[in-house]
């Protein structure tokens, strides 16, 4: 059986296939029971619904359904309250892009604060905090401008 922190690291590891496959709707399950948030945001309703328009309104697609993006996670530092079935991670993520006419490239990197609860035996994002840092050209990948203060 799988370690918690390998079950936690396989959710994280589990979006970013999701995202780059232009999967929305397994993107949206994976939070389903979560929030997303942003700092100096109000945080939404949460909830897969919210979820998945959140992404449907920010993310561009392409002719193949993706949005032609590796997003990377690394450096994940997580922290497992067994008695309390709770975890937390910190992670930081890059994400390359590369079109036809649009070399590869990093475009955005920051980190992301997660939280986990498990629920029936099974690990799941309660909250997911994204915390973009380092913005490069994203014109090819969002629908709406993001700036970092």
């Amino acid at each position: 059986m799988a370690s918690h922190e390998r079950e936690i690291e396989n959710l994280l590891y589990t979006y970013a296939e999701r995202i780059d496959l232009g999967d929305f709707e397994g993107v949206a399950d994976l939070f389903s029971h979560a929030v997303i948030t942003t700092p100096g945001a109000e945080p939404g309703p949460g909830g897969r619904e919210a979820a998945l328009e959140t992404y449907r309104r920010s993310t561009r697609l392409y002719e193949d359904g993706t949005p032609k993006t590796k997003h990377v996670t690394t450096n994940s530092i997580i922290e497992v309250d067994e008695a309390a079935g709770t975890a937390t991670a910190r992670s930081y993520f890059t994400v390359f892009q590369r079109l036809d006419d649009f070399p590869l490239q990093p475009i955005i990197a920051g980190r992301y604060h997660d939280r986990f609860e498990r629920v029936d035996g099974r690990w799941r994002f309660s909250e997911r905090m994204m915390r973009p840092e380092l913005l490069g050209d994203l014109s090819r990948h969002l629908l709406f401008e993001l700036t970092v203060d």
